[in-house]
C-alpha cells in the first residue's frame, strides 16, 4: 500500500506533492481503501492524493449556486437536481450514480450526507469528500462534482442545554466540510423554532439567529473564486 502512494506522491519535502495523476487512476481502488481504512498517516496521504488528482482527471469539486441562479434568471430549464444521500456502501454507490450519470448526461446530482448521518455512520466530511471524489475517478467522470452537507442541523435538547457549545459544534462541523471541499451546505437550525411564543417573530428567533451566524461563517471560510451554495 505504501508502494502506491510512492507511486503517486512526492513525499521528500515539507508537504506531499502530486507525482502522477495517472497512477492515481490506476490505484484508485488501493487508495481509497486507505483514505478510509489506513492508519491516520495513510488516511491523510490517500486523501490528498485523491483530492489533488481528481482535477487534474477532469472531476472538480463545485458550487451549485451557479447552476441554481441560471435557473432561477430563466437560463437553463427542463431538469431536475437529484441529491442523494450516501451513508451506505459510499464509495460504490457514488460510483454507481457517476454511471448513471453519465448514461443519462444527468450531471447536476448531488451527493450529500446529514450530520446525524455522519454520526451514525462514523464518516466525517474528509473521508466522504474523498471517497466521492475517488469514484468519480475510478469512472473516468469529468464535469463539476457536488458534495453537500445535508441538514446540517442543531440538536435542540443540546442548544437549550448550552446554546454555545452546540453553535460551536456546528462552526467546527462547516469548517471541516469546507475544508473537505463541501461547496454546499444546508443550515437547519428550524428544530430551534418555539411555538410556545405568539408571535411569528419570537417564535422564530433562535432559528434565524443562529442560521444567520452559520451562514455567515460560510461566506467568511469560503475559498477565493467559490460562493459555496447555503440551503436549508
Amino acid at each position: 500500500m505504501k508502494t502506491v502512494l510512492s507511486d503517486c506522491l512526492n513525499t521528500a519535502g515539507a508537504r506531499p506533492s502530486l507525482k502522477d495523476a495517472g497512477a492515481v487512476k490506476a490505484n484508485i481502488t488501493e487508495i481509497v481503501r486507505l483514505a478510509v481504512f489506513g492508519d491516520p498517516a495513510e488516511q491523510a496521504l490517500a486523501r490528498y492524493a485523491i483530492h489533488a488528482a481528481a482535477p487534474e482527471l477532469g472531476a472538480v469539486s463545485s458550487s451549485i449556486q451557479g447552476l441554481y441562479m441560471a435557473r432561477g434568471r430563466g437560463e437553463v430549464s427542463g431538469f431536475t437536481v437529484p441529491a442523494v444521500n450516501i451513508r451506505g456502501m459510499a464509495y460504490d454507490m457514488s460510483r454507481a450514480l457517476f454511471r448513471a450519470m453519465q448514461s443519462t448526461n444527468a450531471w447536476g446530482t448531488v451527493f450529500e450526507l446529514a450530520r446525524s448521518e455522519m454520526g451514525y455512520t462514523h464518516q466525517q466530511p474528509a473521508e466522504i469528500a474523498a471517497v466521492v471524489l475517488a469514484a468519480a475517478i475510478a469512472e473516468g467522470y469529468q464535469g463539476p462534482v457536488f458534495i453537500q452537507g445535508d441538514h446540517f442541523q442543531a440538536n435542540a435538547k443540546k442548544f437549550a442545554s448550552d446554546p454555545e457549545a452546540e453553535s460551536l459544534a456546528l462552526e467546527k462541523l462547516i469548517r471541516d466540510a469546507v475544508a473537505a471541499q463541501f461547496y454546499c451546505i444546508d443550515i437547519d437550525a428550524s428544530t430551534l423554532v418555539d411555538l410556545s411564543f405568539d408571535s411569528v417573530r419570537d417564535q422564530q428567533a433562535p432559528n434565524s439567529k443562529l442560521t444567520a451566524r452559520l451562514a455567515q461563517l460560510v461566506r467568511e471560510i469560503e475559498p477565493d473564486g467559490v460562493t459555496i451554495s447555503v440551503g436549508g
